[in-house]
């Protein structure tokens, strides 16, 4: 299959299963079936790309011209492929997650959840292959108009008011924000294509870098940086399938995943270092990264605590491209993948205690380990994967960064990442404690085991597994990432 037809296909198939979710929402089998091939389908198509491509950049697929220099294009570089990879292939196991979690948590309205969930993905495809500013704004803006309808899915009052927080922070930043900054780059480049070594060279000098870099940072509210962040702990009360692969794969890996194209591709690391324009960036994304960690150890509800430690985490990959550095820029580019397989992990057992036991809050699941040995065992994956200790990949993109850090001499850095990793114990461990160590009153010596089903089990084991493949194929990540910081 020629590369361009498969860029095309990881845009239209999803599109297509979104469509297939309305037309057989009275069907309940076959719709799943067509939404889970139409996944199997769409990686299938990323791992083509991979074949065809591996990690040069492609020729660029132009769809229409806008403006001179303004087009809706197509084109694969590295870190897009990277992103594709990840995306495309945990929906095949979210959404195994999510059919089990719908039907045993008995939800309702299964056929507009998973048609806005596979418009969501066409969205992340259209996102991450994306051959300039242009292409991925208008694809940003579709991902977050098919995520709302999802993070209101229970209609609750809780449920529309954190919908209206998730909508209202991420179009205002967007519009008010991002498009300025796209704007204002057309007009003193010419152009928005991303380009190694940036084009904003020559173009722009002084404070107005810096604040260019601020209306980009700022207006990609999606890499939820302090203080645009309220919007993820409020998408928290969307099903947890939404959770899992929008808001620790998808829609927040879209904000840092932009973050870094911009710093890459539309500044430059090299302009970025020699202009010291994203100093104040650095220090912004080491305050968010201690900050949300703070909070995060105050939420007793496991999913409000998983949400401020994507916050944190976010904010590493962001720490990586202010780092103007090659290694920081890896080691953005390494968490990506190794955060999302690390939170999606935690976000799916969070789910699966509640299937199992509709317990939300950590002070309620003491001794629950006992009974859930495989999904509290997939949790410690995920959280040794989170704070960063071998033999899980999340070590690796951490030290990464912290070798980005020391590149520059920046030790307070430094000192930001360990203190960070420690947070992450002492919020993260209780809940394994808890669960396998101590006992629960309502739960006897002799309990059987008391699993969610197993469609809601098996993938957090999966993914879990993930973590740890991860920390041997890191090297591979690196070599398959470094042409992104090569120069022109």
């Amino acid at each position: 299959m020629e590369t361009n037809t498969a860029i095309l296909l990881t845009v239209l198939l999803p599109t297509l299963a979104s469509v297939s979710n309305i037309v057989l929402r009275n069907q309940e089998n076959l719709r799943d079936g067509v939404t889970f091939a139409a996944a199997v389908a769409t990686f299938l198509c990323v791992l083509q790309i991979l074949a065809n491509v591996g990690n040069t950049t492609s020729e660029t697929l132009v769809l229409f011209e806008v403006l001179p220099g303004l087009d809706l294009a197509f084109q694969v570089e590295p870190l897009g492929l990277l992103f594709a990879i990840i995306a495309s292939g945990l929906w095949i196991l979210t959404h195994v997650y999510g059919v089990g979690y719908m039907r045993g948590n008995k939800e309702s309205h299964h056929a507009r959840f998973f048609s806005c969930f596979s418009l969501a993905i066409a969205s992340v495809m259209g996102i991450a292959f994306a051959a300039n500013m242009f292409t991925l704004f208008l694809f940003y803006e579709v991902l977050t108009l098919s995520t709302y309808p999802l993070v209101a899915h229970k209609g609750t009052p809780e449920a529309i008011r954190g919908a209206r927080t998730y909508l209202g922070i991420l179009i205002g930043t967007s519009i008010g924000l991002q498009l300025i900054a796209v704007i204002w780059t057309y007009a003193i480049a010419g152009t928005l294509d991303f380009t190694r070594g940036g084009i904003l060279e020559g173009k722009i000098a002084g404070p107005m870098v810096a604040v260019l870099l601020a209306l980009y940072a700022f207006g990609i509210g999606k890499a939820a940086l302090m203080p645009f962040h309220r919007w993820l702990p409020a998408a928290m009360v969307a099903p947890t399938p939404v959770s899992a692969l929008l808001h620790a794969v998808a829609v927040v890996k879209a904000g840092v995943f932009t973050m870094l194209k911009v710093g890459i591709y539309i500044f430059g690391i090299d302009f970025l270092a020699e202009t010291g324009a994203s100093v104040w960036l650095m220090w912004l994304a080491a305050f968010s990264i201690v900050a949300a960690s703070v909070v995060a150890m105050t939420k007793d509800n496991l999913k409000a605590r998983l949400a401020y430690s994507t916050v944190s985490q976010l904010s590493y990959i962001t720490l990586g491209m202010a780092l103007a550095t090659s290694m920081g820029a890896l080691g953005g580019g390494m968490h990506i993948a190794m955060h999302a397989m690390g939170k999606i992990t935690l976000f799916m057992c969070a789910g699966s205690i509640y299937v199992a036991t509709h317990k939300t809050n950590i002070s309620q699941m003491t001794g629950l380990g006992r009974i859930m040995p495989i999904t509290f065992g997939a949790f410690l994956i995920g959280a040794l994967s989170i704070i960063g200790l071998p033999p899980m990949g999340g070590s690796w993109s951490k030290w990464l960064l912290v070798m980005g850090a020391a590149d520059t001499g920046q030790w307070v850095m430094i000192a930001v990442l360990m203190v960070s990793s420690l947070l992450n114990v002492a919020y993260l461990l209780p809940l394994v404690g808890r669960g396998f160590f101590l006992k629960g009153a309502d739960i006897p010596d002799n309990a059987q085991m008391a699993e969610a089903p197993w469609m809601v089990w098996l993938p957090p084991a999966v993914t879990a597994f993930g973590c740890v493949v991860l920390f041997f194929f890191a090297g591979d990540i690196q070599t398959f990432l470094s042409p992104i910081v090569l120069p022109r």
